[in-house]
């Protein structure tokens, strides 16, 4: 049976136990808070972890709760914020090496397994540019070697170029990615394909319109008027809330993955 969460007009709509659809987990920059574990758990069957800063960030409140969010029984979303292409200019590769040893080093210190998924959040869209995709791709080399798998967050929205060429970014570095071994995390909260900030019955990562995708970020919070303006299930200013902590202002990003470990990052399966 689908367990579905009552309709509140600013709150979150949740599937979480449908198996002819995806997982519903959350992401967000800050740690929610050990006293909201189990409010969370009604919903969500995992959860992004920030390896460093997040976005726009001076720490990682995410540091030492990985044995918490096991117990609690979340499944993991794993994520090492990237390099901007201002910061690419001059030995992207050897950034992007590097970058990738001290996501390992995190992983690890983290208590996370061999073999778990690292995505490498790749916040500019578009068309790669070379730096940017020397960076990606030597980040993901130095990950494989390590024994980890490499994933990549990244837009999965059209973008217009000047001459009418339409990119979308997923599809851009799966194309130039060589045949290397990389998992892609889409984020495409337009609507549609988006419900808004609300699920339904038999939501899938493929309908995010790349259908190569392993998850399916929905939902942003807060919302991006731009791409998601006319979207449902938004608080009115802007938030997107899940049930039962909406009074608390814990706004979240929405994902589907067809796991509910989308990184393999628990220690046993």
């Amino acid at each position: 049976m689908v367990a579905v969460a009552l309709a509140f007009a600013l709150t979150v709509q949740v599937c979480a136990t449908d198996r002819a659809s995806g997982f519903l987990g959350f992401d967000r920059n800050d740690y929610p808070g050990d006293d909201n574990l189990k409010e969370f758990h009604k919903t969500f069957v995992f959860t992004g972890y920030w390896l460093n800063n997040p976005p726009g960030s001076k720490s990682n409140t995410w540091v030492g709760t990985r044995g918490r969010l096991d117990a609690a029984g979340f499944g993991f979303l794993v994520l090492f914020n990237g390099r901007l292409y201002r910061e690419l200019k001059a030995n992207a590769a050897e950034l992007g090496k590097s970058d990738g040893q001290a996501a390992m080093v995190a992983a690890r210190r983290e208590g996370f397994p061999a073999r778990t998924i690292i995505f490498l959040d790749q916040e500019e869209g578009g068309r790669m540019l070379p730096e940017q995709k020397q960076y990606l791709f030597a980040w993901a080399d130095e990950v494989t070697r390590g024994g980890f798998r490499a994933g990549v967050y990244c837009s999965g929205i059209a973008f217009v170029e000047k001459g009418g060429t339409s990119v979308v970014t997923a599809e851009d570095i799966r194309r130039n990615a060589g045949g290397r071994d990389i998992a892609f995390w889409v984020t495409n909260d337009a609507c549609p394909p988006s419900p808004g900030c609300v699920t339904r019955s038999g939501l899938r990562p493929r309908e995010s319109g790349s259908n190569f995708a392993e998850v399916w970020q929905f939902a942003q919070s807060p919302r991006r008027k731009e791409i998601a303006g006319r979207c449902p299930g938004y608080d009115a200013d802007g938030g997107c809330y899940s049930v039962g902590t909406a009074s608390r202002r814990l706004n979240i990003d929405l994902n589907v993955a067809m796991s509910p470990d989308p990184s393999q990052g628990r220690k046993t399966h």
